[in-house]
């Protein structure tokens, strides 16, 4: 049932006194953490699992002691792309916002803007030129270089029968040397679901 039809019943029904639970919506709050699978599909909870798993790895791995012993510095990491070849749309965002933030807060990795921030910042700079005091204005040349570059990608295998069907998820992350092309770090995160209608 469409929605203006839906509407159109809604209003009809309670004119006459008769009342339908799908005309209202019961709306409940839960925890963040709390796994709720409704559609089968990708969810905040599996955005969840994945950083949980990719933090956690990352941050432990022998690539941030080996850079700081080699450079006596924190490494500095930018954050690439992350492509989506998965059967539905992901918002790469949700997991990599907790991965940068760990990374920040966690204080063991320097990270860098990059893409659109990096350019409105940059848009930033370059205004400040003419329209900043000379003691205030911040200049172009300083900004930190990255050391690594973070990559990935989402893929997905479905198989379906009839009313059952499989869904695999998975979550590549690669860290890049930027000078050398080194790869680093790889982390992956599977995740299955099975759904039946």
């Amino acid at each position: 049932m469409n929605k203006r039809l839906l509407a159109a019943a809604c209003v009809l029904a309670i004119a006459g006194g008769i009342t339908f639970s799908s005309c209202s919506r019961k709306v409940t709050r839960i925890e963040p953490t709390e796994a709720k699978d409704i559609s089968g599909s990708w969810n905040g909870t599996d955005s969840r699992m994945v950083a949980d798993e990719m933090i956690s790895d990352a941050l432990t791995r022998a690539w941030i002691p080996e850079h700081t012993q080699k450079a006596g510095k924190k490494p500095v990491v930018i954050v690439g792309m992350v492509t989506n070849k998965s059967h539905e749309h992901i918002e790469a965002e949700t997991f990599m916002k907790d991965l940068e933030r760990a990374f920040v807060n966690g204080g063991k990795v320097t990270l860098v803007q990059s893409g659109k921030k990096r350019e409105e910042l940059r848009a930033e700079r370059a205004d400040q030129q003419t329209n900043a005091s000379v003691s205030t204005m911040k200049k172009f040349g300083l900004e930190s270089g990255a050391d690594y570059i973070l990559q990935g990608s989402i893929n997905s295998i479905v198989d379906a029968h009839k009313r059952q069907k499989t869904v695999q998820y998975q979550v590549n992350l690669e860290l890049t040397n930027l000078q050398t092309n080194e790869v680093v770090w790889i982390g992956d995160k599977k995740i299955a679901k099975y759904v039946k209608n």
